[in-house]
């Protein structure tokens, strides 16, 4: 088996449960045109995504991560009415780019994206006071990983879900030798799955148009 035939099967699936939809598509391609790198969820991931936030029954997201704003769509259509979605994003440049995509899509209000460090944006969050998240995707750099989870873990409320992106790395994770930060980073996430009470947990691997890597899905006791 190949990428390409991944790729064929992942267009497969598109095709036939992943309907055209003219907001998603003009996010990918304005993300294209300003140069942001194609790192983005799939559109079958984006899918799940949105079904996994619908199954929680979804009033309040964060996601840790925004590029173009691409799941953020997928994560904002999934709220119930009167919901709201927070999404950080470090550069200001995919911030611009991500509010023209959400605004084309009629989610503007719905979505409050928020600039800069999330290590210094998520203490910033726990200030506020608000009602705990309902669902958490964590979709940025892997190094800080096990941080963004303990701070999504802070966030949240029993029954919440967490889901992190990214946590295979093409194999990488199972490899106790790498120097790699971003997979040391995955790995530091499994350590403190492994051993938090609090947390249930499991780790997917997946195959597609993106490569080899995989998922991390978490539920709070």
């Amino acid at each position: 088996m190949s990428i390409e035939q991944w790729t064929l099967v992942d267009q497969y699936i598109v095709d036939a449960l992943v309907p055209p939809d003219a907001a998603l598509d003009a996010a990918l391609a304005a993300s294209e045109a300003a140069g942001l790198p194609g790192i983005n969820v799939s559109p079958n991931q984006g899918k799940l995504l949105h079904l996994l936030a619908r199954l929680r029954g979804s009033s309040s997201i964060l996601e840790v991560g925004t590029l173009g704003g691409y799941s953020s769509i997928w994560l904002a259509r999934a709220l119930k009415p009167g919901g709201k979605l927070v999404t950080l994003e470090l550069s200001e440049r995919h911030a611009q780019v991500a509010r023209e995509n959400l605004r084309r899509a009629g989610l503007a209000e719905t979505v409050d994206v928020r600039v800069g460090s999330a290590l210094e944006l998520l203490p910033a969050l726990a200030q506020e006071k608000r009602a705990p998240f309902d669902f958490v995707f964590i979709d940025a750099d892997k190094q800080n990983v096990p941080s963004y989870f303990d701070w999504a873990v802070k966030l949240s409320a029993s029954g919440s879900v967490i889901v992190v992106d990214n946590t295979v790395r093409r194999g990488a994770v199972a490899d106790p030798s790498t120097t790699d930060a971003n997979v040391k980073g995955v790995q530091g996430l499994h350590e403190r799955l492994r051993n938090h009470r609090g947390i249930d947990a499991t780790t997917i691997q997946t195959v597609g148009s993106k490569g080899y890597d995989g998922f991390t899905l978490a539920i709070v006791a």
